[in-house]
């Protein structure tokens, strides 16, 4: 039988072949002798030719900030959504699909919707993207445990289909809840939908990924940082270097030291 040390090494053993593993995905060659070069911080811009949506533009939350624990609030927030009935992807749901990680993370991840895997468990992120999406954050230092991870939509689509504007609609205050429950300092916005909502603009996922953009509800303490999904990743593998510089903007915001162990 093996002992709680060998156990322990082997934990570890496992995660720094995963994350190799990631590198190696992202083109990153972990081999170099010399440290890659510095990021600099990227600073908040909006590029001029994203003009905003008023009809999309997410209201200003009316919910006052308060001291109660992150915790008791996302509990609360559940509590509010219920069982809910408000749009017609109920109507094919197993489970409701509400977000996991730390009350108290620094970076959240927000996803589009669930899909199969994610509604038969109601866990986000737990099927084949998600597993990259594990890739992904063990690769930037931290673990599923240490970030937030929620989608747009908490209710499958049914075939997995985009969510539609009054399905987003419904969802979206909920959202806006736990992200002021959280208040993380980023927000890893994954996908077209994603992006698109919380930033009130219908610019395509490639104008708004590379850059930090200010989150219209907190433009002075929260920045969103959108890439592309992790699904769309498994489709086009070609594209995984790009969302590797978007992390890495991310870890340098953060303060994450590149290739952390």
């Amino acid at each position: 039988m093996d002992s709680p040390r060998h156990r322990a090494v082997k934990e570890v053993a496992r995660a720094l072949a995963d994350r190799l593993a990631f590198y190696q995905e992202m083109g990153v060659d972990v081999w170099k002798k010399t440290p890659p070069p510095a990021i600099a911080p990227a600073s908040i811009a909006t590029p001029p030719s994203l003009s905003p949506v008023p009809a999309s533009t997410p209201p200003v939350l009316s919910r006052p900030a308060s001291n109660l624990d992150a915790t008791f609030s996302l509990a609360a927030v559940r509590a509010e959504l219920g069982d809910c009935r408000r749009c017609k992807l109920c109507d094919g749901r197993m489970n409701i699909v509400f977000g996991v990680g730390d009350p108290n993370a620094a970076l959240m991840f927000v996803g589009e919707a669930p899909g199969e895997d994610e509604d038969r468990q109601g866990i986000p992120f737990v099927g084949r993207a998600g597993q990259l999406l594990t890739k992904m954050i063990v690769a930037m230092g931290r673990s599923r445990e240490t970030v937030y991870i929620a989608n747009i939509v908490k209710c499958r689509p049914p075939s997995n289909r985009n969510p539609q504007p009054d399905e987003i609609a419904a969802c979206r205050p909920f959202l806006y809840q736990q992200i002021e429950a959280i208040r993380p300092k980023i927000i890893c916005a994954l996908g077209t939908f994603s992006a698109q909502t919380l930033l009130g603009v219908q610019a395509p996922i490639s104008a708004l990924r590379g850059r930090f953009h200010p989150l219209p509800q907190f433009p002075e303490t929260i920045r969103v940082m959108p890439t592309y999904h992790p699904a769309y990743l498994l489709r086009s593998p070609g594209e995984k270097k790009k969302v590797w510089d978007d992390l890495q903007k991310i870890m340098t915001e953060l303060s994450i030291p590149p290739h952390a162990d």
